[in-house]
């Protein structure tokens, strides 16, 4: 029997929606026949939720101390923290980010380690996380420090892909990370991440403009003609099926983002927007490059509605879905990797010929 998936999650920032989306997750029967899930988190803080929060007091966690110890049936969690938790439902606070790290550090440090396959975190605050320990921009910037890798921001559906050249950057900073460099750096992970974690062959991907109408030759801007498409030409070269640059208006409003399997953004919003409208609440937020698999939810801590029963869980649901199919993925294409199909030396034409031409012209016979 194969052994399934364990799935680390981080409950994030306790004053947001993190427990109620993961409690109400953990109340599908199905998550359990699919993964094995382990909370890293608070049993305190769950219980506050599951009192305060009618129709979640079904979720009766295992407490362990280790991955090892997970129940394969029910929901599991590790307490990150022996403190007598101060909560503040709907508000920022210090003490929220300093747990919501401790979470993370404490998943991160079983992922290096094996003990868990995935890692889905629930959202954090940007602001109230920094400290010594934590000096990142974000979730994204945090894995790629940790596991010493290029890292793309990959916003994931079943209706777009979109990735991001820059992440979370203000925008009178964005134009000078625009090099023909950090094009090809993206769209080598975008490439690589189309082919080894959703298994699509020979992936084309559009490129979006910086500036409106592709710059109007140069009238509005010249990166597009200096950088962009230079760099596009370069991809062709090294055999990555890249098209563009595209004004991100027309590409989404004609629909014909629907005919690349991936789009290039130049800076967050200009990516996010048209992602959330088109994904809905199926979005995941994916980060491609790592040497581990790293989801999570499409969304914020949403302090707005915090504790008040409303929150939707289905993006971590598909953050869930997605990292075990991501992490499935992978371990396909790897063996595929490792072991390639041999070739023999010819055929009657004087062609190449394979083992799969040989077992589908015997059975033809």
């Amino acid at each position: 029997m194969e052994e399934k998936i364990k799935i680390g999650i981080t409950h994030g920032d306790i004053n947001g929606i993190s427990y109620e989306i993961i409690l109400k997750t953990l109340l599908d029967p199905h998550i359990y026949e699919i993964c094995t899930p382990i909370v890293y988190g608070s049993s305190k803080v769950a219980g506050v939720y599951k009192k305060e929060l009618s129709g979640l007091s079904g979720v009766n966690f295992n407490i362990i101390t280790s991955p090892e110890a997970a129940s394969l049936k029910t929901p599991n969690l590790i307490n990150c923290s022996e403190e007598n938790i101060k909560m503040e439902i709907g508000a920022s606070t210090a003490d929220a980010g300093k747990y919501a790290i401790e979470a993370l550090s404490r998943a991160t440090t079983d992922l290096k380690e094996g003990l868990i396959d995935a890692i889905v975190t629930c959202p954090i605050n940007k602001s109230n996380v920094q400290s010594i320990d934590f000096h990142f921009k974000g979730h994204t910037e945090y894995f790629a420090d940790k596991f010493e890798s290029n890292q793309l921001m990959f916003m994931v559906s079943d209706q777009v892909k979109i990735g991001m050249l820059t992440n979370h950057e203000a925008i009178c900073d964005v134009k000078t990370q625009i090099t023909e460099e950090s094009i090809i750096e993206k769209l080598t992970l975008i490439n690589n991440s189309l082919i080894a974690d959703f298994a699509i062959t020979n992936p084309k991907i559009a490129v979006l403009s910086l500036n409106p109408h592709a710059g109007d030759n140069g009238v509005i801007g010249d990166e597009e003609a200096n950088i962009i498409s230079p760099a596009i030409q370069l991809a062709k070269s090294m055999k990555i099926d890249a098209f563009g640059p595209f004004p991100a208006d027309g590409i989404f409003t004609s629909g014909n983002y629907a005919k690349y399997d991936a789009i290039l953004a130049m800076y967050h919003d200009q990516g996010m927007i048209p992602f959330k409208i088109l994904a809905g609440d199926n979005g995941v937020n994916f980060t491609a490059g790592l040497s581990v698999v790293r989801t999570s939810p499409a969304h914020g801590t949403a302090y707005d509605i915090a504790g008040k029963n409303i929150a939707d869980p289905l993006s971590l649901r598909y953050a869930i879905y997605s990292a075990i199919d991501i992490y499935k993925n992978r371990k396909i294409n790897a063996q595929i990797t490792k072991n390639p199909l041999p070739y023999y030396s010819k055929d009657t034409w004087g062609r190449d010929q394979s083992a799969s031409d040989i077992v589908v012209k015997e059975q033809q016979d």
